[in-house]
């Protein structure tokens, strides 16, 4: 597995925006910050094929911004919704629904658009890897990659029924 690491030192841009948060961040101890962070890519190293070194991946903080109190709640909701779409899992039930795992319900706090991000989430995992699960078959007819298809149409229009998808055919 690839290794991630972070560069020591933020680029002069992001010290910049970090300057005028640093006595603050000082005079608490165990503080956290909120930030918008970009990272670049800085560094990759490929170790040889009878090396037993991981390769790895060094990326830089080129950009950073830090949210005033009155916008850390905005920052914060953006993480939240991300990670829920991240970890999102569930299951199809009788009907094609997609259950989300009690994980994923907790997670989402009862928030409708969370809900209904991690139920897309949710959805488009399951029937990717059901795709990936056809694909992989090589002794599959005609018709039946016709009728496996047909099938991945219908649980996608179930996935999408749920935000106002109509279903038709595209241009």
């Amino acid at each position: 597995m690839t290794v991630l690491k972070i560069q020591g030192k933020p680029s002069t841009a992001a010290m910049q925006a970090l300057a005028p948060h640093v006595q603050r961040i000082y005079a608490r101890s165990g503080v956290r910050v909120m930030a918008v962070v970009e990272l670049a890519h800085s560094e990759r190293t490929e170790p040889a094929s009878d090396a037993e070194k991981e390769p790895s991946v060094t990326m830089r903080i080129t950009s950073l911004e830090v949210p005033n109190p009155d916008q850390e709640g905005a920052i914060r909701a953006v993480q939240r919704a991300l990670f829920i779409e991240r970890t999102a899992v569930g299951t199809l039930d009788a009907e094609g629904e997609i259950e989300l795992s009690k994980q994923t319900l907790k997670d989402a706090g009862g928030i409708v658009t969370q809900l209904a991000l991690a139920r897309l989430a949710a959805g488009v995992h399951h029937w990717r890897n059901y795709v990936r699960r056809v694909a992989a078959s090589e002794k599959l007819t005609v018709g039946e990659l016709h009728h496996e298809l047909d099938a991945i149409a219908e649980g996608l229009d179930g996935v999408l029924g749920r935000f106002g998808a109509d279903g038709g055919e595209d241009a």
